[in-house]
């Protein structure tokens, strides 16, 4: 689905192609009713023409009932042609719509929300690698998807009104044709050959204004959505941080933010107003001069003549009338055209982001140097890293960490500690293939399950239980073990609402404070029995009492896990009965990482000191004189 042809088609050759090919036959079958209705009510308002325009002819011996039968058909007709088999087609092509529109949007999903974190890789993307990240990605699936596939349907349906009409019209004109003074040559294909060439020559020249108009319009509108776009990504994110504006009185700087995104949102559609105002002028006169002037032209000569009676003359402006109007569709509906272009334009640009990052090395590649290799071993050698280098896009970028060999066995925990800055986030993304520049060797315990734990915890609107579950599905797990890890992880008065989305009109991700959030990170863990559990700053909300429950939940209830972790405090945690949750340390300084024991059963500030990255002579002095003191 890379291109637009390839998004159009890719419905009716999947596994819905039952469903897709018999709606869209059905939208056939009406269309081509639709235009053999047309020619009937132009046939229809000839007769009633001619009625009314010899209504007191002495011939005519039963005149009110000829016009009042006339007038009925022609009521009858219209009704047929534009409520019933219009309005029939209405519904079907809604409903292909639906149906279309909820494929493509499951298509997408299923890609974005793949195994291999597709969604992450494709917001990572280069200008430098020709693969730009697709902005406004909600958009794209949301608002584009629907405009694309509605814009398709009407355009294919319009394509059709007019082939279908070409063939109905121009049958009853060849068959109602007569010679025309000065083009006897042409015999009695006279009057509807020149009311095909005045069709012709008309339609396609107002045509080409309209196409140049309509690539304005186009450009307009992606323009035009991705400044919304970006305005209501914008707004999203400032409700979710809210509070901190509240709490740092960033108003202003909020309101500043919001009027310039705006603003570039107003000059575009001021553009797109003058060009669509422009644009719906030049339909007018086109109707106008098509509808009164061009349909009733070609038959005038022979009208005039006497080759034509009246009835035949109304019959067949009627009739050009009708293929004017079938002809000039695509004039009808070029803003349409070009929003549906503008809507293809972004939806093939996100298909063309989820393809490229299919392979994520081979993509980042493109704009720096990614060479990860992930491999497994005997779970009783626990995680190995080897030879690992991080770095920043650019083929020359130097790494900013570098780490020669790192071992960690089953069930020991690790702390990772440096300056803000140095990798140490980067280093636990990179092990878990999340980071895109550099290389290495990461070689995971096979069958070991794996647990990311990130410092900021966004809840979906799901369950209770569901929240507790995830990764996994609450299906998997039982009311029962649900609500003891609740219980270990310090949430047991949550326990009655595991069923429940929402708390007192608050979803669970505004109902659960930050603390909260960090305790059922640990019901999770609890719960899931994780083998490998990644700690990225995951207690950063909770107080020294809460950090220290944290870490006595895990080690009480995952005897073997290992753990990896980053924390801002300089010292590991302690028990509440002074012993150690952690065994070693993994030290960050000038760009390499190296991991060393903890020294046990020392005092907590000589542990600091002899765990640091590099040599503190000042700060050992200092604490010597403590000592002689004491």
């Amino acid at each position: 689905m890379r291109t637009f042809w390839g998004l159009m088609r890719a419905y009716w050759f999947s596994d819905r192609w039952r469903e897709a090919w018999t709606l869209t036959i059905v939208i056939a079958v009406l269309t081509t009713l639709l235009s053999k209705a047309g020619v009937w009510l132009a046939l229809m308002i000839g007769e009633l023409t001619y009625s009314i325009n010899f209504y007191h002819d002495a011939a005519n011996t039963s005149p009110l009932r000829t016009t009042l039968t006339s007038g009925v058909l022609v009521i009858v007709l219209f009704v047929l042609k534009d409520a019933v088999i219009a309005g029939t087609r209405s519904l079907v092509s809604a409903t292909l719509h639906r149906k279309w529109r909820g494929w493509l949007n499951s298509q997408f999903n299923e890609a974005l929300l793949d195994g291999n974190h597709t969604h992450f890789h494709a917001q990572h993307g280069s200008a430098d690698s020709g693969a730009a990240a697709p902005d406004n990605i909600d958009q794209r699936i949301q608002e584009s998807i629907k405009g694309m596939t509605g814009g398709a349907i009407g355009l294919a349906m319009g394509l059709l009104g007019v082939a279908t009409s070409l063939y109905f019209v121009g049958e009853n004109l060849l068959q109602t044709s007569v010679e025309v003074k000065g083009l006897e040559f042409l015999g009695s294909y006279g009057s509807s050959v020149l009311a095909l060439l005045a069709v012709a020559t008309y339609v396609p020249i107002n045509t080409w204004i309209a196409v140049r108009l309509g690539k304005a319009m186009e450009r307009l509108n992606v323009r035009l959505q991705q400044a919304e776009g970006s305005y209501r990504s914008e707004l999203t994110t400032f409700l979710r941080r809210s509070f901190h504006v509240a709490a740092s009185r960033a108003e202003d700087v909020q309101k500043t933010m919001h009027n310039r995104l705006y603003g570039d949102i107003d000059r575009t559609w001021a553009r797109l107003i003058v060009v669509t105002v422009g644009y719906n002028a030049f339909e007018a006169v086109h109707n106008f001069l098509g509808y009164r002037i061009i349909a009733y032209a070609p038959g005038l000569v022979s009208f005039i003549h006497n080759k034509l009676d009246l009835k035949g003359y109304v019959t067949g402006a009627e009739m050009i009338n009708q293929l004017i109007g079938q002809c000039s569709w695509l004039i009808h509906v070029m803003p349409d055209i070009a929003t549906l272009r503008a809507n293809s334009q972004r939806v093939t640009e996100l298909a063309n982001a989820i393809e490229n990052v299919q392979q994520p090395q081979e993509f980042y590649s493109q704009s720096g140097r990614s060479d990860f290799h992930y491999a497994s071993q005997n779970p009783v050698f626990g995680l190995t890293i080897q030879k690992l280098e991080l770095a920043h896009q650019g083929e020359d970028a130097t790494p900013f960490l570098s780490a020669a060999n790192l071992r960690f066995r089953r069930g020991e925990w690790t702390f990772l500690r440096g300056e803000s800055g140095c990798g140490k986030t980067s280093l636990i993304k990179a092990i878990n293939g999340l980071w895109p520049y550099g290389r290495g060797t990461i070689v995971f315990p096979d069958g070991v399950k794996s647990f990311y734990a990130a410092q900021e915890v966004k809840l979906p609107q799901v369950s209770l239980k569901q929240l507790v579950c995830l990764p996994g599905s609450e299906q998997d797990y039982g009311d029962a073990q649900v609500a003891s890890a609740l219980h270990k992880a310090g949430l047991g008065d949550f326990i009655e609402h595991m069923a429940d989305e929402s708390r007192e009109g608050k979803i669970w991700d505004q109902m659960l404070s930050g603390g909260q959030k960090q305790k059922l990170v640990v019901a999770r863990i609890v719960l899931q029995q994780p083998g490998l559990l990644f700690l990225d700053e995951a207690t950063g909300a909770l107080d020294p009492d809460g950090k220290i429950a944290f870490h006595q939940a895990i080690k009480d209830n995952c005897p073997d896990v290992t753990v990896i972790s980053i924390m801002h405090e300089a010292v590991a945690p302690r028990s509440a009965s002074g012993d150690e949750f952690y065994h070693s340390v993994v030290a960050i300084a000038d760009g390499v990482a190296t991991k060393k024991p903890l020294v046990p059963n020392l005092p907590r500030e000589l542990t600091t000191i002899l765990t640091q990255p590099r040599p503190v002579e000042d700060k050992w002095m200092r604490f010597s004189r403590r000592l002689k003191q004491k």
